[in-house]
């Protein structure tokens, strides 16, 4: 795990500082994604003042919290395993073999590679949003930073298990596509605009409601059992979607293909 850790902190070092580089696409690709997040709060606002303050028993304080949650979610995911994203680009293209050939762990390797310089505004919009809801909460504050992590952990291993099927498939980039918007919508949104067959999603096959809905459930009125069960459903998401991404590896067959990485 020691080694494991040294290894992500190694690959966001090096993706912030080329990052960093580009100064100015950075902070402008930052600002643009904090700001497209903005509007969508400013649609939720006049919908709760136009319905009387509450949609399926859900405050405008408590979506404020589901969006925080979630954009910071979705952000650090994305900072520090973007490439989670390209995994079937690499099956397909044969560069997968780059990873396979160094000394640590593949799928450590593949996650950490890659960063997305517009997560950083997701990351910052969501911190930001917090403050200026729920100031020195210190209950919602807790529970967002823990939703924060799980849903970051849970967003990299739904999107990790939808394009780990391009090795059983080919490719499955809209299997990707569509497990990311459908894991983000499920996750914007009050969990009882849906049915019982689309909740049971978010919290199986999707599971975005451990992650977003249940740390909201929990800072309105905390439960141990509660808490457990979603820490364990986390836990064993992520675990299982390691383990068939590691099957899958196994029917890989190298593209032959020349990469160098720096």
């Amino acid at each position: 795990m020691k080694k494991h850790l040294k290894i992500m902190a190694c690959y966001f070092r090096l993706n912030l500082a080329s990052a960093l580089e580009y100064r100015s696409s950075f902070l402008t690709q930052a600002f643009g994604m904090a700001l497209s997040n903005s509007s969508f709060i400013f649609f939720w606002w006049i919908a709760f003042s136009q319905l009387g303050g509450r949609i399926a028993g859900y405050s405008f304080e408590d979506v404020l919290f589901i969006w925080a949650t979630t954009s910071a979610a979705f952000g650090l995911g994305t900072i520090l395993f973007a490439n989670a994203s390209r995994l079937t680009t690499l099956i397909v293209t044969g560069e997968l073999d780059a990873f396979l050939l160094q000394p640590c762990n593949v799928l450590v390797n593949v996650l950490c590679a890659r960063t997305n310089l517009s997560a950083y505004g997701d990351l910052a919009y969501g911190f930001i949003l917090m403050g200026l809801a729920f100031g020195g909460n210190a209950d919602a504050w807790l529970w967002f930073l823990v939703g924060t992590a799980a849903g970051c952990l849970v967003y990299t291993a739904i999107t990790l298990t939808a394009h780990t099927l391009s090795f059983y498939l080919g490719d499955a980039s809209l299997i990707g596509q569509l497990a990311t918007e459908f894991s983000i919508n499920f996750s914007i949104y009050p969990e009882k605009i849906y049915g019982p067959a689309v909740r049971a999603l978010m919290y199986s096959v999707l599971p975005m409601g451990l992650a977003i809905h249940i740390p909201l459930r929990l800072s309105r009125e905390f439960s141990p059992l509660i808490a457990l069960a979603a820490l364990a459903g986390t836990v064993l998401y992520c675990v299982l979607a390691g383990l068939f991404f590691y099957r899958g590896l196994r029917r890989y067959e190298s593209g032959n293909v020349m990469v160098t990485r720096l």
